[in-house]
């Protein structure tokens, strides 16, 4: 088993290698993110459960550095303040999790960034909603499972597996190489 699951990994890898129209897709990204931060706006980014947790851990690359030493890139995770979190899904829906933080702390010029395996979470599809309304620029990293979300999407990067854990390993290496790439063109 170990070494299937290996196989399968560097199989998924390789189709994502050899996909010209998603790595166009990853650079057209990182295009969005750099256009966004040179103007003087923010990378927002979200998504549930393990997609939660890379959301913090991009955040924190934009924030603190990922291999340069560097002034800090705008970036906020709209998971992590648990008291915001709660209280917008007691007093309204967790359907509304994203988009009351993007209303409130988005702005025109912003881009969102979504990471959703299934592509199909509905919290992620209201913040898309909203976004769209304020003129923030929305990237869906999903799955190859095509959903509603992506309909709304001004960018989507669909991996090829519609396997959870293939599905995270891809968005890992996808979001590593945004940051790369927007680092490097933002300090030189």
């Amino acid at each position: 088993m170990i070494k299937e699951r290996i196989q399968e990994v560097i199989c998924n890898f390789n189709m994502l290698l050899q996909d010209e129209w998603i790595l166009n897709t990853i650079a057209s990204a990182a295009d969005l993110i750099v256009t966004a931060i040179r103007s003087g706006n923010k990378l927002m980014i979200c998504g549930n459960g393990g997609s939660a947790a890379d959301a913090q851990h991009i955040a924190g690359e934009f924030l603190c550095r990922f291999y340069n030493d560097r002034a800090p890139m705008p970036a906020i995770a709209l998971t992590t303040d648990t008291s915001v979190l709660t209280s917008i899904s007691n007093d309204y829906s967790f359907g509304e999790i994203f988009s009351r933080q993007v209303r409130g702390l988005g702005k025109e010029g912003d881009v969102l960034l979504s990471i959703s395996t299934s592509g199909s979470s509905e919290n992620v599809l209201q913040s898309f909603r909203a976004a769209s309304g304020l003129g923030i620029k929305t990237i869906l990293l999903s799955g190859a499972t095509e959903r509603e979300i992506a309909t709304i999407s001004n960018i989507v990067i669909k991996t090829p597996s519609s396997d959870t854990p293939r599905i995270q390993e891809m968005h890992l290496i996808i979001e590593h190489i945004l940051c790369e790439i927007v680092e490097k063109e933002i300090n030189g």
